[in-house]
């Protein structure tokens, strides 16, 4: 397991399909749901690590292009 796509693909092998429709909040999603197979006990604690490790930099990354996005707003807005 190397990208989001294959969280999904996990996540999608416990009848779970997200897709909220902004791209960080399917993550922040997938993230409250592993954590709930989690704690059913029905997922790999491997699985579950390597999913959160990669959740979690997926997270960092989208929230880096919405502060790229909101400094280039504020240059084009002055």
């Amino acid at each position: 397991m190397k990208t989001l796509y294959d969280v999904q693909q996990l996540l999608e092998k416990y009848g779970i399909l997200v897709h909220v429709g902004k791209r960080i909040w399917d993550i922040e999603l997938m993230a409250l749901e592993l954590d709930n197979i989690n704690r059913a006990g029905i997922i790999d604690p491997h699985d579950y690590m390597v999913a959160k490790l990669i959740l979690r930099k997926e997270h960092r990354v989208e929230e880096l292009k919405e502060k790229e996005r909101q400094k280039y707003a504020k240059k084009d807005s002055k």
